[in-house]
């Protein structure tokens, strides 16, 4: 089962944003939080699982998303969908059930009171 195609006006089906701010001043960030790795780990994944290109997944890179106490940090659009994650499995979790299958992963969802 995969999700809805995408609409003729988006180019890609999902797009996921990973925080990967580093802040020096010693506020919480996302790059404290090893959000590269995570990055890496759901760039691999979406491409092991052929999920790359028009009409499917693209995974980029973000300065601050404004989020931090809930970090590390990633949004999904174009649902808007925000995820806490803590580590690969959940980034595994993220890509196998939302950006393949179209379900949101509830448990990992970030609070929506969370912001900087």
């Amino acid at each position: 089962m995969s999700a809805t195609p995408p609409e003729p006006s988006q180019y890609y089906q999902h797009h996921i944003f990973f925080c990967l701010n580093k802040r020096e001043n010693g506020e919480a960030c996302c790059a404290d939080h090893d959000a590269q790795a995570a990055f890496d780990r759901c760039k691999q994944q979406v491409k092991a699982q052929g999920l790359t290109g028009p009409g499917k997944v693209r995974v980029n890179k973000a300065g601050c998303l404004d989020r931090c106490q809930g970090g590390p940090i990633a949004v999904v659009y174009p649902e808007g969908v925000w995820y806490t994650y803590v580590d690969a499995n959940d980034i595994d979790e993220i890509v196998e059930s939302h950006l393949k299958h179209g379900k949101v992963v509830e448990r990992l969802l970030t609070p929506p009171h969370l912001g900087r």
